[in-house]
């Protein structure tokens, strides 16, 4: 349109270089400059009609910020932080971080962290299920937590959303195959996920961080988990599939595609799209970018902990079999 034109002439420069900055934080307040500088140079004069509407300069703003991530990807293989499309961000793991937990991990990769926890109870807290088919008993029980200080924001915080609810059940699904049965290990498993800052797929950090304060309180967990968001920009026949996306990428991107497995296979899946459809390829690709981020991220679990402790956290309750 014409005026995205007239836009990207005024800004198109400044808007790229904001978009180079890798703090989240600093980067937007970079392109909030920006989006001043085109709202002040597109402002009617004084006693004149305005050309644009408030909205229609906000409307087109926005697709300029799309287009200028999208097009540099696809022209350059270089995405908002400097990465390629399959680099992770730096991981550090850590495990006993609270003294007196029964298990504790804390998991950072780039500017997103969780701080799990994990206590081990009795049959007698297992939590009763009354659903569509019946009332049934569950040992295993995930809660995840998104305060609104994770991304900067000041919010009450109340009962679990939608959201909350979603992803706490993603990473059950992703854990849940690998759990003991009862009979060998008889404990109500409770696990609480608390995000303390979020740039891309707080879910799956969750999904690393459950399963190294499992194996911090000494679960046998068959195998340990980790789990890794991929993206996508397409662009007519051009795409680029991005490994570990960035909060930014997910909501200029077409697709959100979160892959939890073992270094033997998948536990897990949710794709979010926003286009018609992905092909074959596109899909195959993915999986196997996800496969190799993965494996990477589990490489980097291990330096913490690669199996469960023998014994139970110092804390725990012990049943006698």
């Amino acid at each position: 349109s014409a005026l995205e034109a007239e836009m990207l002439k005024v800004v198109g420069d400044e808007l790229r270089e904001a978009y180079k900055i890798i703090d989240k934080q600093s980067r937007y307040a970079a392109v909030d400059a920006v989006k001043a500088k085109v709202k002040a140079a597109f402002a009617p004069a004084e006693g004149e009609e305005a050309k644009y509407t408030s909205e229609q300069i906000g409307s087109v703003f926005k697709e300029l910020q799309a287009k200028v991530v999208r097009w540099n990807i696809l022209d350059t293989g270089s995405r908002i932080d400097g990465r390629d499309l399959k680099t992770v961000r730096k991981i550090v793991s850590e495990v006993g971080v609270l003294p007196r937990t029964h298990g504790s991990a804390l998991f950072t990769r780039g500017e997103t962290q969780a701080l799990v926890v994990a206590t081990l109870g009795t049959g007698e807290d297992e939590q009763y299920v009354d659903s569509l088919t019946g009332m049934y008993k569950e040992k295993f029980l995930l809660h995840y937590n998104f305060p609104p200080y994770s991304v900067g924001e000041t919010g009450r915080m109340g009962s679990p959303g939608r959201r909350e609810i979603g992803h706490g059940k993603l990473a059950w699904r992703a854990i849940h195959p690998m759990l003991p049965s009862a009979e060998q290990f008889p404990y109500t498993l409770r696990v609480v996920s608390e995000i303390t800052e979020s740039n891309g797929s707080s879910s799956m950090a969750t999904v690393c961080g459950t399963s190294l304060a499992l194996m911090d309180a000494g679960v046998p967990l068959a195998k340990p988990v980790a789990g890794i968001a991929m993206g996508l920009i397409k662009e007519g026949e051009r795409f680029a599939v991005l490994s570990d996306i960035l909060g930014d990428e997910d909501h200029l991107g077409d697709m959100d595609f979160k892959v939890a497995g073992t270094a033997n296979g998948v536990t897990s899946l949710q794709m979010d799209i926003k286009i018609d459809g992905i092909t074959e390829e596109i899909m195959g690709i993915a999986l196997a970018q996800a496969k190799d981020g993965r494996l990477h991220i589990l490489g980097e679990m291990a330096h913490a902990l690669s199996g469960a402790r023998a014994e139970l956290g110092e804390f725990a309750p012990r049943i006698e079999v």
